[in-house]
């Protein structure tokens, strides 16, 4: 569901966002839902599926155990706002410590999404495009349905693949730090 802000009141919204909602204003929902501002519009992601969220725990551990001093692995406390008209919401975010805000981020250096049916085409489509307009070194799209993890490097601009896996099949990465993954191992 996607609406515009200025029509917050009439979508039943009005007071889970600022009447002077910009990226910047602090977009907080008031249950499980995800609130993200693309392009100055609203989107608004109902609360998903038990595989969905024991996916994201079991990067999150994965990550957490890997992850380097100098950067914070983040799952959906932290917004990526590069600018006042984009407020993203990665199910995982891997940003510097140092640059961490307490609400959000303007750089990042991972961004996670893991596929559901109402979220895959925004995060396939839209969320590619946008974080590497932004510049986010890295953006993995975990299928658990599929067991499926797709690995996105930034190449110039755009992403390119580094590597497609599923099932048992593993793959070693060293960006943002060195982990192991494995698709079967995440959402298994």
């Amino acid at each position: 569901m996607i609406e515009r802000l200025a029509n917050l009141e009439a979508a039943g919204l009005a007071n889970a966002v600022p009447a002077n909602c910009s990226a910047g204003a602090g977009v907080r929902a008031p249950d499980a839902r995800r609130f993200e501002v693309i392009d100055g519009r609203l989107a608004v992601t109902g609360v998903q599926p038990p595989s969905h969220q024991a996916a994201v725990v079991a990067l999150m551990v994965l990550l957490k155990q890997a992850c380097t001093a100098d950067l914070l692995v983040s799952v959906g406390s932290l917004d990526f706002r590069p600018t006042r008209r984009l407020s993203l919401r990665p199910d995982i975010l891997v940003t510097a410590r140092a640059g961490a805000g307490p609400q959000y981020v303007q750089e990042a250096e991972l961004a996670v999404e893991v596929l559901s049916p109402t979220t895959r085409v925004t995060d396939v489509v839209t969320k590619r495009e946008l974080y590497a307009q932004h510049g986010v070194p890295a953006y993995w799209l975990l299928d658990p349905d599929r067991q499926e993890l797709t690995i996105l490097h930034l190449t110039n601009d755009h992403y390119t693949c580094e590597a497609v896996l599923q099932g048992e099949e593993t793959f070693h990465t060293t960006t943002p730090f060195p982990v192991t993954l494995s698709p079967a191992a995440l959402t298994g």
